[in-house]
Protein backbone atom coordinates (compact mmCIF):
# COMPACT_ATOMS: atom_id res chain seq x y z
CA UNK A 1 0.00 0.00 0.00
CA UNK A 2 2.91 2.40 0.70
CA UNK A 3 4.13 1.90 -2.85
CA UNK A 4 0.67 2.69 -4.21
CA UNK A 5 0.40 5.76 -1.98
CA UNK A 6 3.64 7.14 -3.46
CA UNK A 7 2.31 6.76 -7.00
CA UNK A 8 -1.30 7.85 -6.51
CA UNK A 9 -2.47 11.20 -5.14
CA UNK A 10 -4.02 10.94 -1.69
CA UNK A 11 -7.42 12.15 -2.86
CA UNK A 12 -7.75 9.07 -5.10
CA UNK A 13 -6.61 6.54 -2.48
CA UNK A 14 -10.08 6.11 -1.01
CA UNK A 15 -11.63 5.30 -4.36
CA UNK A 16 -8.82 2.89 -5.25
CA UNK A 17 -9.07 1.16 -1.86
CA UNK A 18 -12.81 0.73 -2.25
CA UNK A 19 -12.31 -0.57 -5.79
CA UNK A 20 -9.71 -3.11 -4.62
CA UNK A 21 -12.02 -4.32 -1.83
CA UNK A 22 -14.95 -4.71 -4.21
CA UNK A 23 -12.74 -6.52 -6.72
CA UNK A 24 -11.46 -8.91 -4.04
CA UNK A 25 -15.04 -9.45 -2.89
CA UNK A 26 -16.17 -10.32 -6.43
CA UNK A 27 -13.20 -12.67 -6.90
CA UNK A 28 -13.88 -14.36 -3.55
CA UNK A 29 -17.55 -14.80 -4.45
CA UNK A 30 -16.61 -16.25 -7.85
CA UNK A 31 -14.11 -18.69 -6.35
CA UNK A 32 -16.64 -19.74 -3.72
CA UNK A 33 -19.30 -20.31 -6.40
CA UNK A 34 -16.89 -22.40 -8.51
CA UNK A 35 -15.93 -24.56 -5.54
CA UNK A 36 -19.56 -25.14 -4.68
CA UNK A 37 -20.40 -25.86 -8.34
CA UNK A 38 -17.66 -28.50 -8.44
CA UNK A 39 -19.01 -30.11 -5.28
CA UNK A 40 -22.57 -29.94 -6.67
CA UNK A 41 -21.47 -31.60 -9.90
CA UNK A 42 -19.82 -34.43 -7.97
CA UNK A 43 -22.93 -34.81 -5.83
CA UNK A 44 -25.16 -35.02 -8.91
CA UNK A 45 -22.93 -37.72 -10.37
CA UNK A 46 -23.18 -39.72 -7.17
CA UNK A 47 -26.95 -39.05 -6.87
CA UNK A 48 -26.39 -37.64 -3.39
CA UNK A 49 -29.53 -35.52 -3.21
CA UNK A 50 -29.10 -34.87 0.52
CA UNK A 51 -25.72 -33.23 -0.16
CA UNK A 52 -27.06 -31.54 -3.30
CA UNK A 53 -29.77 -29.75 -1.32
CA UNK A 54 -27.29 -28.55 1.30
CA UNK A 55 -24.66 -27.49 -1.21
CA UNK A 56 -27.00 -25.43 -3.41
CA UNK A 57 -28.43 -23.65 -0.39
CA UNK A 58 -25.00 -23.04 1.16
CA UNK A 59 -23.66 -21.75 -2.16
CA UNK A 60 -26.18 -18.92 -2.20
CA UNK A 61 -25.75 -18.24 1.50
CA UNK A 62 -21.96 -18.01 1.16
CA UNK A 63 -22.26 -15.65 -1.81
CA UNK A 64 -24.58 -13.33 0.11
CA UNK A 65 -22.28 -13.40 3.16
CA UNK A 66 -19.16 -12.60 1.11
CA UNK A 67 -20.82 -9.62 -0.55
CA UNK A 68 -22.16 -8.37 2.78
CA UNK A 69 -18.69 -8.49 4.34
CA UNK A 70 -17.08 -6.83 1.32
CA UNK A 71 -19.66 -4.05 1.18
CA UNK A 72 -19.37 -3.56 4.94
CA UNK A 73 -15.61 -3.07 4.73
CA UNK A 74 -15.99 -0.73 1.75
CA UNK A 75 -18.54 1.38 3.64
CA UNK A 76 -16.28 1.44 6.70
CA UNK A 77 -13.53 3.11 4.66
CA UNK A 78 -15.76 6.11 3.95
CA UNK A 79 -15.46 8.35 7.06
CA UNK A 80 -19.05 9.62 7.11
CA UNK A 81 -20.34 6.05 6.83
CA UNK A 82 -18.17 4.43 9.50
CA UNK A 83 -21.04 4.43 11.94
CA UNK A 84 -23.17 2.41 9.54
CA UNK A 85 -20.38 -0.10 8.99
CA UNK A 86 -19.81 -0.49 12.74
CA UNK A 87 -23.49 -1.12 13.11
CA UNK A 88 -23.29 -3.85 10.48
CA UNK A 89 -20.62 -5.72 12.42
CA UNK A 90 -21.14 -4.72 16.05
CA UNK A 91 -24.93 -4.37 16.16
CA UNK A 92 -26.06 -7.14 13.87
CA UNK A 93 -29.01 -7.91 16.12
CA UNK A 94 -30.40 -4.38 15.93
CA UNK A 95 -29.86 -4.26 12.18
CA UNK A 96 -31.67 -7.57 11.83
CA UNK A 97 -34.63 -6.20 13.77
CA UNK A 98 -34.73 -3.05 11.63
CA UNK A 99 -34.52 -5.05 8.43
CA UNK A 100 -37.11 -7.42 9.79
CA UNK A 101 -39.72 -4.68 9.98
CA UNK A 102 -38.87 -3.55 6.45
CA UNK A 103 -38.69 -7.00 4.86
CA UNK A 104 -40.54 -9.49 7.04
CA UNK A 105 -41.66 -11.63 4.13
CA UNK A 106 -38.17 -11.86 2.61
CA UNK A 107 -36.61 -12.83 5.95
CA UNK A 108 -39.44 -15.28 6.55
CA UNK A 109 -38.60 -17.01 3.27
CA UNK A 110 -34.90 -17.19 4.18
CA UNK A 111 -35.58 -18.59 7.66
CA UNK A 112 -38.09 -21.09 6.26
CA UNK A 113 -35.53 -22.12 3.64
CA UNK A 114 -32.97 -22.75 6.37
CA UNK A 115 -35.48 -24.90 8.28
CA UNK A 116 -36.29 -26.86 5.10
CA UNK A 117 -32.60 -27.57 4.47
CA UNK A 118 -31.94 -28.51 8.12
CA UNK A 119 -35.01 -30.68 8.81
CA UNK A 120 -35.43 -31.97 5.21
CA UNK A 121 -39.18 -32.53 4.80
CA UNK A 122 -38.14 -32.78 1.16
CA UNK A 123 -34.91 -32.41 -0.79
CA UNK A 124 -33.81 -31.84 -4.36
CA UNK A 125 -34.91 -34.76 -6.52
CA UNK A 126 -37.90 -35.71 -4.35
CA UNK A 127 -41.33 -36.14 -5.91
CA UNK A 128 -43.83 -34.13 -3.85
CA UNK A 129 -47.48 -33.06 -3.87
CA UNK A 130 -48.59 -29.70 -2.44
CA UNK A 131 -52.18 -28.47 -2.02
CA UNK A 132 -53.57 -31.59 -3.74
CA UNK A 133 -52.92 -30.16 -7.22
CA UNK A 134 -49.28 -28.99 -7.31
CA UNK A 135 -47.05 -31.98 -7.94
CA UNK A 136 -43.65 -32.63 -9.45
CA UNK A 137 -39.97 -33.09 -8.69
CA UNK A 138 -38.09 -30.63 -6.47
CA UNK A 139 -35.57 -28.95 -8.75
CA UNK A 140 -34.10 -26.29 -6.47
CA UNK A 141 -34.31 -24.85 -2.95
CA UNK A 142 -32.83 -21.36 -2.65
CA UNK A 143 -32.92 -18.53 -0.13
CA UNK A 144 -36.33 -17.32 -1.23
CA UNK A 145 -38.32 -20.13 -2.80
CA UNK A 146 -38.61 -23.78 -3.78
CA UNK A 147 -38.77 -24.70 -7.47
CA UNK A 148 -40.83 -27.74 -8.49
CA UNK A 149 -40.72 -29.13 -12.03
CA UNK A 150 -44.10 -30.64 -12.84
CA UNK A 151 -44.77 -33.44 -15.31
CA UNK A 152 -45.46 -30.99 -18.15
CA UNK A 153 -41.92 -29.60 -17.68
CA UNK A 154 -43.30 -26.38 -16.19
CA UNK A 155 -41.78 -24.79 -13.08
CA UNK A 156 -43.88 -24.19 -9.98
CA UNK A 157 -42.25 -21.54 -7.78
CA UNK A 158 -43.47 -21.52 -4.16
CA UNK A 159 -42.07 -19.12 -1.50
CA UNK A 160 -40.39 -21.04 1.32
CA UNK A 161 -42.58 -19.41 3.95
CA UNK A 162 -45.69 -20.62 2.10
CA UNK A 163 -44.63 -24.22 1.47
CA UNK A 164 -43.44 -24.53 5.10
CA UNK A 165 -47.05 -24.08 6.23
CA UNK A 166 -48.49 -26.59 3.74
CA UNK A 167 -49.09 -30.30 4.05
CA UNK A 168 -46.57 -31.93 1.69
CA UNK A 169 -46.87 -35.49 0.41
CA UNK A 170 -43.34 -36.75 -0.27
CA UNK A 171 -43.09 -39.94 -2.32
CA UNK A 172 -39.37 -40.29 -1.58
CA UNK A 173 -39.27 -39.60 2.15
CA UNK A 174 -37.06 -42.35 3.70
CA UNK A 175 -38.39 -44.93 1.19
CA UNK A 176 -38.85 -44.39 -2.56
CA UNK A 177 -40.67 -47.66 -3.22
CA UNK A 178 -44.29 -47.25 -4.25
CA UNK A 179 -47.30 -49.51 -4.62
CA UNK A 180 -49.59 -49.19 -7.62
CA UNK A 181 -53.13 -50.49 -7.42
CA UNK A 182 -54.10 -52.20 -10.65
CA UNK A 183 -57.90 -52.08 -10.67
CA UNK A 184 -59.78 -54.08 -13.28
CA UNK A 185 -63.51 -54.73 -13.68
CA UNK A 186 -64.91 -57.91 -15.22
CA UNK A 187 -68.46 -58.97 -16.01
CA UNK A 188 -70.45 -61.23 -13.67
CA UNK A 189 -70.32 -63.98 -16.32
CA UNK A 190 -66.49 -63.95 -16.54
CA UNK A 191 -64.20 -66.45 -14.80
CA UNK A 192 -62.82 -64.72 -11.69
CA UNK A 193 -60.02 -67.24 -11.17
CA UNK A 194 -58.82 -66.87 -14.76
CA UNK A 195 -58.94 -63.08 -14.53
CA UNK A 196 -56.93 -63.19 -11.28
CA UNK A 197 -54.35 -65.50 -12.86
CA UNK A 198 -53.95 -63.18 -15.88
CA UNK A 199 -53.45 -60.14 -13.65
CA UNK A 200 -50.88 -61.97 -11.51
CA UNK A 201 -48.93 -63.16 -14.54
CA UNK A 202 -48.88 -59.77 -16.24
CA UNK A 203 -47.85 -57.90 -13.08
CA UNK A 204 -45.10 -60.39 -12.18
CA UNK A 205 -43.73 -60.32 -15.75
CA UNK A 206 -43.30 -56.53 -15.89
CA UNK A 207 -39.61 -55.47 -15.58
CA UNK A 208 -40.45 -52.68 -13.11
CA UNK A 209 -42.21 -54.99 -10.66
CA UNK A 210 -40.35 -55.83 -7.44
CA UNK A 211 -41.03 -58.55 -4.88
CA UNK A 212 -41.81 -56.94 -1.51
CA UNK A 213 -42.40 -60.16 0.44
CA UNK A 214 -40.30 -60.88 3.50
CA UNK A 215 -38.64 -64.27 3.90
CA UNK A 216 -41.29 -65.18 6.46
CA UNK A 217 -44.09 -64.31 4.04
CA UNK A 218 -42.46 -66.39 1.31
CA UNK A 219 -42.20 -69.34 3.72
CA UNK A 220 -45.87 -68.91 4.64
CA UNK A 221 -46.85 -69.16 0.97
CA UNK A 222 -47.92 -65.55 0.42
CA UNK A 223 -48.55 -65.00 -3.31
CA UNK A 224 -46.01 -63.00 -5.28
CA UNK A 225 -48.79 -60.73 -6.53
CA UNK A 226 -51.93 -60.44 -4.38
CA UNK A 227 -55.10 -59.99 -6.46
CA UNK A 228 -58.34 -59.68 -4.53
CA UNK A 229 -62.00 -59.07 -5.25
CA UNK A 230 -62.67 -55.72 -3.60
CA UNK A 231 -66.27 -54.88 -4.53
CA UNK A 232 -69.30 -55.52 -6.72
CA UNK A 233 -70.51 -52.88 -9.15
CA UNK A 234 -73.84 -52.48 -10.91
CA UNK A 235 -72.59 -54.56 -13.82
CA UNK A 236 -69.08 -55.60 -12.80
CA UNK A 237 -66.93 -57.57 -10.40
CA UNK A 238 -63.99 -55.37 -9.33
CA UNK A 239 -60.53 -56.87 -8.83
CA UNK A 240 -57.41 -55.17 -7.50
CA UNK A 241 -53.78 -56.24 -7.90
CA UNK A 242 -50.94 -54.98 -5.72
CA UNK A 243 -47.89 -54.06 -7.82
CA UNK A 244 -44.73 -52.64 -6.22
CA UNK A 245 -42.10 -50.56 -8.03
CA UNK A 246 -38.69 -49.21 -7.03
CA UNK A 247 -39.67 -45.53 -7.34
CA UNK A 248 -42.64 -43.37 -8.45
CA UNK A 249 -41.43 -42.84 -12.02
CA UNK A 250 -41.13 -46.60 -12.56
CA UNK A 251 -44.45 -47.09 -10.80
CA UNK A 252 -46.19 -44.79 -13.26
CA UNK A 253 -44.82 -46.75 -16.24
CA UNK A 254 -45.72 -50.01 -14.49
CA UNK A 255 -49.33 -48.93 -14.04
CA UNK A 256 -49.88 -47.69 -17.58
CA UNK A 257 -48.21 -50.72 -19.17
CA UNK A 258 -50.27 -53.14 -17.09
CA UNK A 259 -53.54 -51.44 -17.99
CA UNK A 260 -52.76 -52.16 -21.63
CA UNK A 261 -51.28 -55.65 -21.31
CA UNK A 262 -54.04 -56.93 -19.00
CA UNK A 263 -56.74 -55.54 -21.30
CA UNK A 264 -55.16 -57.37 -24.26
CA UNK A 265 -54.92 -60.62 -22.27
CA UNK A 266 -58.54 -60.28 -21.16
CA UNK A 267 -59.63 -59.87 -24.80
CA UNK A 268 -57.58 -62.89 -25.84
CA UNK A 269 -58.81 -65.12 -23.01
CA UNK A 270 -62.48 -64.08 -23.31
CA UNK A 271 -62.66 -62.07 -20.08
CA UNK A 272 -65.23 -59.31 -20.58
CA UNK A 273 -64.67 -55.78 -19.29
CA UNK A 274 -68.28 -54.61 -19.02
CA UNK A 275 -69.88 -51.28 -19.68
CA UNK A 276 -73.02 -50.16 -17.81
CA UNK A 277 -76.25 -51.95 -18.77
CA UNK A 278 -79.67 -50.36 -18.58
CA UNK A 279 -82.94 -52.32 -18.80
CA UNK A 280 -85.87 -50.34 -20.21
CA UNK A 281 -89.41 -51.49 -19.35
CA UNK A 282 -92.31 -50.13 -21.35
CA UNK A 283 -95.58 -50.25 -19.47
CA UNK A 284 -98.75 -50.19 -21.55
CA UNK A 285 -101.48 -47.77 -20.65
CA UNK A 286 -105.18 -48.69 -20.93
CA UNK A 287 -105.58 -46.55 -24.07
CA UNK A 288 -102.77 -48.49 -25.81
CA UNK A 289 -104.28 -51.91 -25.38
CA UNK A 290 -106.68 -51.64 -28.32
CA UNK A 291 -104.21 -49.91 -30.63
CA UNK A 292 -102.73 -52.42 -33.12
CA UNK A 293 -99.76 -50.11 -33.88
CA UNK A 294 -98.40 -50.44 -30.31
Amino acid sequence: MDFIENLVPEKYMLLISIGIILLVTAIAATISAKLFNRAIKNSETEEGHHDLTNLKFLKRGATVLIYMIGLGIAIYLVPPLKGIAKGMFASAGLVAIAIGFAAQQALGNIISGIFIVVFKPYKIGDRILVRTDLSGVVEDINLRHTVIKNFENKRIIIPNSVISDEVVINSNYTDSRIIKWIDMSISYDSDIDLARQIMQEEIAAHPNFIDMRSQEQISDGEPLVPVRLISFGDSSVNLRGWAWAEKPSKGFVLGTDLNESIKKRFDKEGIEIPYPYRQIVHKESKSDKGNPNI
